[in-house]
Parts: C-alpha cells; sequence; structure tokens
C-alpha cells in the first residue's frame, strides 16, 4: 500500500536529489548549533561543505549511545529550548538515561514515517495500531 503518492513513487534521481539537501541541511544545522558534532566534524576532518553526494554520508561520525550519555541531558539539542515541545527519556537502567527532543516539525515527520512503513506492511488507515 502507499500512503504518500509524490514521494513514493517519484523518480529515483528525484528522491536521491531531496535526500541529498535534506542531508547537507541536517549537517549544517547541527555544525552550527551543536558544540559535540562541530567537535565530531573537525576531529575526523569533514566539514558541511565536504557533503556533495549521498556517498558522503559515509565520512560523518556517528553518534553513541554513550555519546548521548556524555552529553546529558540537552547538550546534543540543535534547537533552543522553548522549541522543543515532547522530550523522551530513556528509563537508564543500563546507565544513565539518554534524551531526545521533539519539535513540532519533528513530531509531524515521525508521525508520516510510522504511517508510511505501517502501510508498507499492510496496514490500512482504518486500522488502529497500539504501540
Amino acid at each position: 500500500m502507499i500512503y504518500n503518492m509524490e514521494f513514493e513513487t517519484m523518480p529515483r534521481e528525484a528522491l536521491e536529489a531531496i535526500q541529498l539537501r535534506r542531508l547537507q541541511t541536517t549537517v549544517e544545522r547541527v555544525y552550527a548549533n551543536v558544540a559535540f558534532y562541530r567537535e565530531k566534524f573537525q576531529q575526523t576532518d569533514v566539514s558541511p561543505a565536504d557533503i556533495r553526494s549521498l556517498d558522503d554520508l559515509r565520512r560523518l561520525p556517528f553518534t553513541t549511545k554513550q555519546d548521548l550519555r556524555d552529553n546529558y541531558p540537552y547538550g546534543m539539542f540543535a534547537v533552543p529550548m522553548d522549541h522543543v515541545v515532547r522530550i523522551h527519556a530513556s528509563s537508564g537502567t543500563t546507565g544513565q538515561p539518554t534524551v531526545v527532543g521533539y519539535t513540532a516539525r519533528d513530531i509531524q515527520t515521525w508521525a508520516q514515517l510510522m504511517a508510511r512503513s505501517l502501510m508498507a506492511g499492510g496496514a490500512t488507515r482504518g486500522d488502529i495500531i497500539h504501540n
């Protein structure tokens, strides 16, 4: 089943152009707004200008759960706290909790992603899903 006809049926080249633009925007945003990522990029000799293709994703440093813990609670946020509308925190049963903040747009994006994933798995708009 298809949830979003435009995005799920567009030509591969058009989709990859959107993906690249979004990747570049994300890298630029975190480089400018999150000291942790700026330092990580500098340590691996990568700057936002280096991201010119989707293959350049391989050049970006990984973020580990320990990185999230080391920057607890809000050190990884790329927006001011007054833009955060929801916070999710792990229980911390295996160590210090990890915290992720979401903007209103993040919530909308997540809802779209989940709808597409569920419909790809056979769910319909009339189904009720419990998480």
